[in-house]
């Protein structure tokens, strides 16, 4: 075969056998990754693209890094598989990189597959820590503008579209966070935003009834919903929320964790420290599927003498574990979270925002780090949100370019590897201009 007629293949084998999240099937046309390198990938014709998606927000270390690749390679030539109710070496040595990280007063990681199950036991795990003394406790607070993944009652602590048709959980409440730039508070400075919204969320806890409330969950930044980073002194706010009331705080840590923002956990910027920590995604990349929740010690000392009643069986799998001592040790060494920062302060912020003095399109762009999002809008006056098929035309121009997207709604979130170079976030703006400039020629 042809490397074309390897990507033909991989087409049709696609459309013909592989059902995809989040899509209607018929239609789609979907990019045939074969290979990749740190923020590069190609399909077999050699076509290279800018992964400027990370993925799913993931691959925070970018694609292949050697060290990982081999830490996965030895330890399936070690030992590829055990079950969770055994000591092994290298899930320990995952743990301890992890905790390393966290602050004082966490002991103890729960390995998961996933985000969304990582987020299924804090979930758990605070309403059983929560009902220890007082039954009863089971209501989780979340933000309507919110991912936490796609199982029961992640999915009804999600705040977007998607909870809608899944809502098979109980005991959920939702409300709103913080937004300036589509302030639901009538706000018109961060500071405004932040008070108006802790007292937005002050009402509802006393509105739900704090005697029924396990947690309130939060991502630190949420990701998807827009990368809404929170104004100075929100989460910090928030916790003296739960402390006020007695009720646990759960950060989602899942998207914006381990090097994200340019810190090793996002919320170690925002002066809190929460009660659990749901990770995934950039603990190792997603070379292997893996996740967990960070317990602090009261919590963790709630099951000492009570059974968690919660198990995966690829809990702590070795090849994940291997995959995230190797990730964390390799971001350490090779200074990949401070690379994050400062190409978020130094390239990627200054690009963005260049970008929107010269595109009558953009409306706003937030973020740090290495995640980063352009809001579209119609009107820069209404701030009317551009529609699909605005959004789509862009895709496609950025796709043919040479830049692989990551789109949500009305926007266009920027979101590399942390690894990115400020040479390769100057060659993706100017890919971002030129897109831009052609849709609204098109639009004029």
């Amino acid at each position: 075969m042809t490397t074309d007629d390897l990507d033909a293949r991989a087409k049709q084998l696609d459309s013909d056998h592989v059902f995809h999240s989040w899509s209607a099937q018929a239609g789609l046309d979907l990019p045939v990754i074969a290979g990749g390198r740190g923020t590069v990938v190609w399909d077999h014709a050699g076509h290279r693209m800018l992964d400027f998606a990370s993925q799913l927000v993931n691959v925070n270390i970018g694609h292949q890094h050697p060290a990982v690749v081999a830490a996965i390679q030895a330890q399936a030539a070690e030992l590829a598989t055990i079950g969770p109710a055994t000591a092994n070496l290298t899930r320990g040595e995952a743990a301890a990189r992890i905790l390393s990280k966290a602050p004082d007063g966490f002991a103890k990681v729960f390995f998961t597959n996933g985000g969304a199950d990582a987020v299924e036991n804090a979930i758990r795990m605070a309403r059983l820590h929560a009902s220890r003394q007082n039954p009863g406790r089971d209501t989780v607070l979340s933000t309507y503008r919110s991912y936490h993944g796609n199982t029961g009652a992640a999915i009804v602590a999600t705040g977007d579209w998607r909870r809608m048709p899944n809502q098979y959980a109980r005991g959920h409440a939702h409300f709103f966070g913080p937004y300036l730039y589509r302030s639901e508070f009538w706000a018109t400075t961060p500071e405004e935003e932040c008070e108006r919204a802790l007292h937005h969320l002050e009402r509802v806890i006393q509105s739900e009834g704090p005697s029924t409330i396990a947690a309130v969950l939060l991502e630190s930044v949420p990701g998807t919903a827009g990368i809404l980073v929170p104004p100075p002194g929100y989460l910090a706010g928030v916790r003296a929320l739960c402390d006020r009331y007695d009720l646990l705080l759960i950060l989602d840590e899942v998207m914006c964790g381990f090097g994200r923002t340019g810190r090793w956990f996002a919320f170690d910027g925002h002066d809190v420290v929460p009660d659990l920590v749901t990770f995934a995604k950039g603990v190792n990349s997603g070379y292997v599927p893996v996740g967990g929740v960070i317990i602090s010690d009261p919590i963790s000392k709630t099951f000492d003498d009570r059974v968690f009643p919660g198990g995966l069986t690829y809990s702590g799998h070795p090849l994940a574990a291997a995959s995230i001592v190797a990730s964390i040790d390799a971001m350490q060494d090779e200074g990949i979270v401070d690379n994050a920062r400062r190409v978020g302060e130094e390239a990627i912020g200054p690009g963005l925002r260049a970008l929107a003095e010269d595109h009558r399109l953009i409306g706003e762009v937030r973020g740090e780090g290495v995640f980063w999002a352009i809001e579209l809008v119609t009107d820069r006056e209404t701030r009317e949100p551009v529609g699909a098929d605005v959004i789509g035309r862009l895709k496609k121009e950025l796709t043919s370019r040479g830049l692989l997207p990551f789109t949500a709604e009305n926007r266009i979130h920027v979101v590399p590897p942390c690894v990115v170079t400020a040479g390769e976030v100057d060659q993706a703006m100017s890919i971002y201009h030129e897109a831009l400039t052609s849709v609204e020629a098109d639009l004029a």
